[in-house]
């Protein structure tokens, strides 16, 4: 009895477990610094002693079925070989690839109004593949990888200075700073107004004015300007027409507007009466148009009492003077006007 058991176990075939065959890693590029969790397919899984990246053991890994194991990997540099080790052997290998860390130099322009929408250059490394731009807490409005070296994106809108950083599969960059900007803000524009003709020199106050770009009269931008402070710009007007709004462009944004009023320069029609006595007191009246914003009546260089009676009306009191022509003029807002001729005559002999 015991010879013929003996003779079954020797003719009994041994069952031998079949090689581990790999498919596939998922996902298949993952950082240096390793720690990313990927799904191994493919099948006789079962009873895996190891699971290696390279020369490198995976962190961790769970056989979750014959066909699937899912593991940690290990730190590691380059494309790598993955394999499975079971009591039936060792798998073919897939590939695995670790991507390098991502990294930023510079972000330009590096501030912005804090409405958002700047479009900005980040310039570094390792930028192919990005998946996230983000400005402080929020992700770019949008973004272009342009090459391994550069991304072009837009702002989200922020406040203060935030950190922008790039990730890729390789990780997430260390930080660059932007700059978010308050927009410029004016309270006056004095004088308010001014000849249609331009050339006035005004001043604006207001805050943020630091960095101005553009200083706008309407449509029309200043002839020249001189930002003095953050709270004083000194400008030029140019020519115009009207009442125009009035704003100033930092990079944080433009400003709200202020009203700057173009004055038509004065014209006058006529003296009444055109003659007088040489001492003072003759009472004058002027006519023409755009006369409400006169600031001077002269007669040749002296300045004569006057009242604005209407945009068409002004009465002066006729200054002392010798014998003889002078001319008078009206100086407004809008400018000097033309000259119209006043006769001083002699008094009358006893």
């Amino acid at each position: 009895m015991e010879n013929s058991e003996c003779a079954a176990r020797a003719v009994r075939p041994s069952v031998v477990a079949a090689a581990p065959l790999l498919s596939s890693v998922v996902p298949n590029t993952g950082p240096a610094a390793g720690s990313s969790t990927v799904t191994l397919n493919g099948n006789s899984f079962t009873g895996a002693t190891a699971v290696i990246f390279g020369t490198a053991p995976a962190l961790t890994y769970s056989v979750d079925n014959s066909t699937k194991i899912t593991a940690v990997t290990p730190p590691g540099t380059g494309a790598v070989p993955v394999t499975v080790k079971t009591p039936g052997g060792t798998s073919n290998s897939v590939t695995y690839t670790y991507a390098a860390a991502p990294a930023l130099t510079a972000v330009s322009p590096n501030q912005g109004p804090a409405s958002g929408g700047t479009t900005v250059t980040l310039t570094g490394a390792g930028l192919t593949g990005a998946t996230a731009v983000t400005f402080g807490s929020n992700p770019a409005t949008t973004y272009t990888v342009n090459s391994a070296t550069q991304i072009t994106a837009v702002t989200p809108a922020g406040t203060g200075a935030v950190p922008v950083t790039v990730t890729t599969l390789g990780g997430t960059t260390g930080p660059v700073y932007f700059f978010y900007l308050t927009a410029p803000a004016l309270t006056a524009v004095s004088p308010n107004q001014g000849p249609a003709s331009g050339g006035a020199t005004v001043t604006l106050t207001g805050a943020g004015l630091t960095g101005a770009t553009a200083v706008t009269f309407g449509s029309n931008p200043a002839t020249t300007y001189t930002v003095n402070s953050a709270t004083q710009i000194t400008a030029v007007t140019p020519a115009g027409t009207g009442a125009v709004p009035v704003t100033v462009t930092t990079l944080g944004g433009t400003s709200n507007t202020v009203v700057y009023t173009y004055v038509p320069a004065p014209v006058l029609t006529a003296l009444t009466p055109t003659q007088g006595p040489t001492d003072s007191g003759a009472g004058i009246t002027l006519t023409g148009t755009a006369l409400t914003t006169t600031s001077t009546v002269s007669f040749g260089a002296t300045p004569a009492a006057f009242t604005v009676l209407s945009d068409v009306t002004v009465v002066a009191q006729a200054p002392a003077g010798p014998v003889g022509t002078v001319s008078v003029n009206v100086t407004t807002a809008g400018g000097v006007s033309n000259s119209r001729t006043y006769t001083r005559l002699s008094p009358p002999g006893i």
